[in-house]
């Protein structure tokens, strides 16, 4: 038996970090979209009229189709049915579509005139582009959670999720960083997109590499029956939604990440309406937040990897979560070093639940039923990627306009960062919850994964 399994290709250190590495360069792909209109809002409303309201019903078509339509359900079906190869593919194609879309919008090709369900027909089919791609990229997402279980488990689980999260939020930090500077030099607001259509065509042929990579991992597991994987049933899915644990963790991630992924929509305009720092630099201060999951992701997820606590990480990030976003509401010290900092804990913060969340969900449900659950969980995520973007872009068109001399538009942030603070306020509460149903149940959240 022990000579079986060192022929298993995933035993391999080189050939599991490849993998890995391949998948998340795709992730980082997807990811630059994203967030790329982000620093733009200021642009769109200058050169294109968009208002705060059109920009956030086009930020919430992200979680169109996976909420309404329950495509991430279908996705995890199809991918628990299917496996990570058809599935992956298929997320890229939908990315590319939903990418090539947008640009048209964006660009002036398609939506210049008239109205689509009271909208600019512009917006419309702009957030049409990014409610596909929305689709495609969260698909991706389950998918190559799943790649890194299969190759990674009773490994480095934690570390290398945290390394592929690190990874994928390198192409968060390139869209704050680089996009308006971008826009500024082409003169045009459409040519970040354009550019992230170019990178979305990379990161598909990144990952037809891990297609053959993932054939030479099953040829090497042929024959093994621990790893031979049972056949997905409908019936999983009530399994799934029975247990407590899970609906723990999926409520943890929507509060979660419904705190810092819209935050970070409106991250560029704050430091701009706040801080008054200039546009072509002010989303230099939000890349901060990704660049800093870039080393402190691994290194959390190593310590879970190692040493566990993953509930105690979860509990830190919620806390830490709050403080910010207090720090951000309140009128004190409105300069650009202390909104530097306070990103700076976010960050940390940003590192923290994810790094112990996701590494977690194994040890709650079987891993043949692992691509429907984090599907189920990306669907409850995405409620919040849906609906805070167009709550605060609401609330700050009606509650948080200021009189400006200069003509722009202006915006007082307090109320949406307070809105920001109630989320990580329940997520502190859902946290505890997590951790006395571990102890009732054993999930061994806070135990090494290492065995």
């Amino acid at each position: 038996m022990t000579e079986f399994i060192q022929k298993k290709l995933s035993d391999s250190k080189a050939a599991r970090w490849t993998a890995l590495a391949i998948v998340a360069f795709t992730m980082l792909c997807g990811y630059f979209l994203t967030d790329v209109m982000s620093p733009l809002k200021p642009m769109l409303e200058a050169e294109l009229a968009w208002t705060s309201t059109d920009f956030g019903f086009f930020t919430s078509a992200y979680g169109w189709f996976n909420v309404f339509f329950l495509m991430l359900i279908f996705g995890g079906m199809i991918l628990d049915k299917m496996g990570v190869r058809f599935t992956g593919m298929m997320s890229c194609i939908l990315m590319l579509v939903g990418c090539a879309i947008k640009y048209a919008a964006i660009a002036g090709y398609i939506g210049t005139s008239g109205e689509i369900l009271g909208f600019k027909a512009q917006v419309a089919y702009a957030s049409l582009g990014y409610a596909i791609f929305g689709m495609g990229v969260e698909i991706a997402g389950i998918t190559v959670s799943k790649v890194i279980v299969k190759w990674f488990k009773g490994k480095e689980l934690a570390l290398a999720m945290g390394l592929e999260m690190a990874t994928a939020r390198i192409g968060t930090m390139l869209a704050m960083a680089i996009t308006v500077p971008f826009a500024k030099y082409f003169q045009s607001v459409s040519a970040p997109v354009l550019l992230c259509l170019i990178m979305l065509c990379i990161g598909t042929i990144s990952y037809m590499v891990y297609v053959v990579m993932d054939k030479k991992l099953e040829a090497s597991m042929a024959g093994e029956e621990e790893e031979k994987e049972e056949p997905f049933r409908f019936s999983d899915v009530f399994l799934i939604i029975r247990n407590r644990g899970f609906w723990l963790i999926a409520l943890l991630c929507v509060l979660f990440y419904s705190a810092v992924f819209p935050f970070i929509k409106y991250a560029t305009d704050l430091m701009v309406n706040k801080y008054g720092v200039e546009q072509e630099l002010a989303g230099f201060i939000p890349s901060l937040l990704p660049l800093g999951t870039l080393f402190l992701t691994p290194f959390f997820g190593n310590l879970y990897d190692r040493h566990g606590k993953g509930a105690s990480i979860m509990l830190l990030g919620a806390v830490m979560l709050i403080i910010v976003h207090l720090l951000f509401a309140l009128p004190i010290l409105n300069v650009w070093w202390f909104a530097t900092a306070i990103m700076i804990v976010l960050g940390i913060a940003f590192s923290l639940v994810p790094s112990a969340m996701w590494p977690s969900v194994p040890k709650i449900i079987p891993e043949k039923q692992l691509g429907t659950a984090y599907a189920l969980i990306f669907w409850v995520q995405n409620w919040g990627l849906m609906g805070v973007p167009a709550l605060i872009g609401w609330v700050l068109d009606s509650y948080c306009k200021l009189d400006t001399t200069n003509g722009g538009p202006a915006y007082d942030y307090t109320l949406p960062m307070v809105i920001f603070m109630c989320f990580g306020i329940v997520a502190l509460f859902v946290a505890f919850l997590l951790k006395r149903e571990d102890k009732k149940k054993g999930y061994g959240l806070e135990l090494p994964n290492i065995q």
